[in-house]
């Protein structure tokens, strides 16, 4: 019953990507970018199961086991953060974007042809090894459930993916996103209501943390190097990364509107908020149902065995049938968020990398299919968990490419050189950060995303050429 209600859910995706087929124009833009008219619904959800992906499943799930209630700081930081962007920045990407017909997010920060190429080669290198965390996240419940090989569940999410983006391009990412979304709310929902049961309610769950642990219950860590008021706002800056992640940029560029975007941020968070509390109330309610998941694991693999806290706290809870629905929305978070991530990467490769096939669409299919395999290796072979994968890439572009965007979304497009050492000081203090062990203290992307602003700064107090009044033009061959 199990893999029954699991494949026929899957079956249900492959076959609305497909049905894409039917509005597909046969362009490059309307592969990567849907024709610029998606309704505003559709977008909410999308973004929503984008943004909500294998990270939430199980990297957030088993970050709220390993630390207690301290994860409802993360998922407040984050939300707030979103909600800025939400209010000032994705309906002037929309505007802008339209504006210079960008299909890419380097395409519309380019102040240059060297930014572009740089832009796009960081998007594929970073959105690839995402994408993988993804696959990752989707193998690994398999595993748990069924004891399959590691590899039959990221090739299964390989191959789903890439058969409804070869369908439909990015709308019909978009199309099954918001079907997924449907089927990742109504998955968490149900356990969430099954393991407050078994705890004894919200109190009972409190309870249980702190006769398990009392620093499960402990709302503010030890220690913190910087106090409390830089941890949580490392934490909105976490939020505010999503402003560099291209896979999520994408789909307000390819909204109906910009006057859509009010609509879809209604929607958005009446999913998004609702959904983010069920996941760490989930988290801490397997801590107490299963208090020996990481019983004798050596320190270097807590976080791995952690983040197999959903499934195994289905497989416990649910009769076979919701184990299936609820394993079909781990899966749907991750194809969600790989599909967009995977063609974003086409767009980097076929917009900005190498230009001269910007307008042939079978060149960003084949751009697919090479992404595709990148994430399949980084799933079947990287060590990292999926909650360190996903964080690590996530600030790697929110801070490379993040305040780029915010300048570009208000109007001002940085000169070449700046914005290469921009990009360069964001990428290069996220990763001295993560080196030093501080992302404990402070999450990563507040200086991460703080360094680039101040070399744009000081360059423009330098001189006016740091700032460029007109968009670049667009690539050529």
């Amino acid at each position: 019953m199990i893999v029954a209600t699991f494949v026929a859910s899957l079956l249900v995706f492959v076959v609305i990507g497909a049905l894409s087929m039917r509005k597909s124009q046969g362009t490059t833009e309307d592969y990567l970018v849907a024709g610029r008219d998606v309704p505003a619904w559709l977008t909410a959800l999308s973004s929503a199961a984008t943004n909500n992906s294998g990270f939430m499943f199980i990297g957030l799930i088993g970050f709220a086991y390993r630390f207690g209630v301290q994860a409802v700081w993360l998922q407040i930081g984050w939300i707030v953060g979103d909600v800025v962007l939400w209010a000032a920045v994705h309906r002037r990407v929309r505007e802008r974007s339209g504006e210079v017909g960008a299909s890419s997010v380097p395409t519309l920060i380019a102040g240059g042809r060297a930014v572009a190429v740089v832009a796009g080669v960081l998007t594929f290198a970073f959105l690839g090894s995402y994408a993988g965390a993804q696959l990752q996240a989707g193998s690994a419940a398999l595993h748990s459930l069924f004891g399959w090989d590691m590899a039959v569940g990221a090739v299964l999410g390989a191959v789903i993916v890439v058969t409804y983006c070869f369908s439909g391009g990015l709308r019909a990412s978009i199309w099954t996103d918001a079907a997924q979304a449907l089927v990742m709310l109504v998955a968490m929902a149900c356990l969430l209501v099954v393991a407050l049961v078994a705890t004894g309610g919200p109190a009972g769950l409190v309870d249980a943390l702190a006769q398990q642990d009392p620093a499960l219950v402990q709302w503010v860590p030890d220690d913190l190097a910087f106090g409390f008021g830089l941890y949580l706002l490392g934490f909105v800056f976490g939020g505010l990364g999503a402003v560099g992640q291209p896979h999520i940029l994408i789909r307000s560029m390819a909204i109906e509107s910009p006057e859509a975007i009010t609509r879809a941020r209604r929607v958005y968070f009446a999913w998004y908020v609702p959904f983010s509390a069920a996941v760490v109330l989930v988290g801490l309610a397997s801590r107490v149902l299963l208090p020996d998941l990481t019983a004798g694991v050596s320190p270097d693999h807590v976080a791995k065995a952690a983040e197999l806290a959903l499934p195994k706290l289905s497989l416990a809870l649910l009769p076979d049938a919701l184990v299936g629905v609820m394993l079909a929305g781990l899966f749907a978070a991750t194809m969600s968020t790989a599909d967009s991530q995977i063609l974003a990467c086409s767009a980097a490769v076929t917009q900005d990398i190498a230009p001269r096939f910007r307008e042939r669409t079978w060149v960003a299919k084949v751009a697919t299919l090479a992404v595709a395999v990148i994430a399949l290796l980084v799933a079947l072979f990287g060590g990292r968990g999926v909650f360190e994968l996903v964080l690590m890439s996530w600030s790697a572009l929110g801070a490379a490419l993040g305040p780029l965007v915010v300048l570009r979304a208000f109007g001002v497009v940085v000169a070449g050189p700046v914005a290469l050492a921009m990009m360069a000081a964001g990428l290069v203090t996220v990763i001295a950060w993560l080196s030093a062990g501080l992302s404990g203290a402070i999450f990563e992307l507040l200086p991460g995303m703080a360094a680039p602003f101040l070399v744009f700064a000081v360059a423009r107090a330098l001189s006016a050429r740091a700032v460029v009044t007109r968009p670049a033009d667009p690539p050529l061959a």
